[in-house]
């Protein structure tokens, strides 16, 4: 909500004024910065993003949500903007010294004209509209069979678990492949192998780029607060299976297709959502922001004193919430294929300096032509025993040559 990035590429949109008068008038009513507004997630091509706890961080909890957070804090008192000021800012009347250095993307609006995703281009709202969010759409052109439905399942997330939201992403994508896939395959425009014979088989091509990921079922694999009885685990547990079905059946009324049912049943939900319990990786995209005032400080001392005049009152208004970034989780097909190691050769990262929602693989030690890429599911530096208790919600107990060294040296 603070800042606003590309609803699709993460990238930050509009200008540095609006970045910042957006951030001054949500601070002036004193909602706290942790929702950057671009939402929903990213892509199963590409990747799901929300600021859900990820296996990289060896962690799991409440939230995992659409829209990527927005983190910083102060315990300065904030000093108070005139309003008027933060109008001009974002409405772009009022423009910064030296903000034409550090230029961004204008903001495109929703196809479906609802007023909750926003691009940074054209092909960026295309590319949106056709692989999740027509379905999603809260507004006038929403595709969905229910807008109010949509709104009362996006409420129960927000009030409950927004891991609810990157499933029902999963779900949109599916049917909006699968509806593709048909119409192709009628027209005869589609190249499909052989072994498509079905519109069952179509739901199966269009399911591919999400089956990459491993999947348990998420009241299966949610790590619950270590001071919980062993004895109340099992009830629990039902009650989050329990929440999961009531998601599950506000969807349903929102976007159900009959030709799609099987991606409505209460196990296969339960298994998307545990893909982001497992599967996830760090993101970080960096605000703009951050390298314009890093600009106005490193001037030469004349050009720095005038253009502090202008902008002192505004950085004292911000506090440390100036640095606030976009930040969040993302699920990348390509890295949810590698397997794991306690000793791994590569890792999978994100630079806090890139402007959009792409990682990198990073090898950690030379890899040979034929040697397989291995990432590490946990923290690896944890003791064997840690390891391995983690390591079980994923379905299997490591045996790689790190465990098996240390699982000898304790038998020794």
């Amino acid at each position: 909500m603070n800042c606003l990035v590309c609803s699709y590429c993460f990238r930050f949109i509009g200008s540095i004024e609006h970045q910042i008068g957006r951030q001054l008038f949500w601070l002036d009513f004193g909602v706290p910065t942790d929702d950057c507004e671009g939402k929903e997630l990213s892509h199963p091509n590409r990747d799901f993003c929300n600021s859900h706890h990820s296996d990289e961080a060896g962690s799991s909890g409440k939230e995992l949500q659409e829209n990527g957070g927005c983190s910083s804090s102060s315990s300065k008192p904030k000093v108070s903007i005139p309003k008027d000021l933060l109008h001009s800012l974002m409405n772009g009347d009022t423009l910064l010294p030296y903000s034409e250095h550090f230029p961004l993307p204008s903001i495109v609006p929703c196809p479906g004209a609802c007023e909750e995703s926003y691009y940074c281009s054209p092909s960026c709202a295309h590319a949106d509209w056709e692989e999740f969010h027509s379905l999603l759409c809260t507004g006038k052109g929403s595709k969905a069979l229910s807008t109010e439905a949509l709104l009362k399942f996006i409420e129960h997330a927000n009030e409950t678990n927004d891991i609810f939201l990157p499933a029902a992403k999963v779900i949109s994508f599916t049917i909006l492949r699968y509806r593709k896939f048909k119409a192709d395959w009628i027209s005869g425009k589609g190249k499909y192998d052989a072994s498509v014979k079905s519109a069952f088989s179509l739901l199966l091509e269009a399911w591919k780029p999400v089956s990459m990921g491993h999947k348990k079922c998420w009241w299966g694999c949610v790590d619950l607060p270590n001071d919980i009885d062993h004895g109340d685990e099992g009830a629990i547990r039902m009650q989050i299976k329990e929440l999961a079905d009531e998601s599950l059946q506000l969807l349903k009324a929102a976007i159900f297709d009959h030709e799609c049912e099987a991606l409505f049943s209460l196990e296969i939900y339960g298994h998307i959502i545990g893909m982001f319990e497992l599967n996830n990786l760090d993101l970080i995209v960096e605000s703009p922001l951050v390298n314009y005032f890093k600009h106005i400080d490193d001037l030469p001392s004349l050009e720095k004193r005038e253009a502090e005049q202008i902008i002192r009152p505004i950085l004292d208004a911000l506090g440390d919430e100036y640095s606030t970034c976009c930040q969040g989780t993302a699920f990348f097909p390509l890295q949810s294929c590698m397997n794991h190691s306690c000793k791994p050769n590569a890792k999978a990262f994100k630079r806090e300096e890139d402007l959009d929602g792409d990682a990198i693989i990073i090898t950690l030690e030379p890899i040979q032509k034929g040697e397989e890429i291995t990432i590490s599911y946990i923290d690896e530096d944890l003791p064997i025993e840690e390891r391995q208790e983690l390591l079980a919600d994923y379905g299997f107990r490591c045996k790689c040559p790190k465990c098996l060294e240390e699982t000898i040296e304790g038998v020794n």
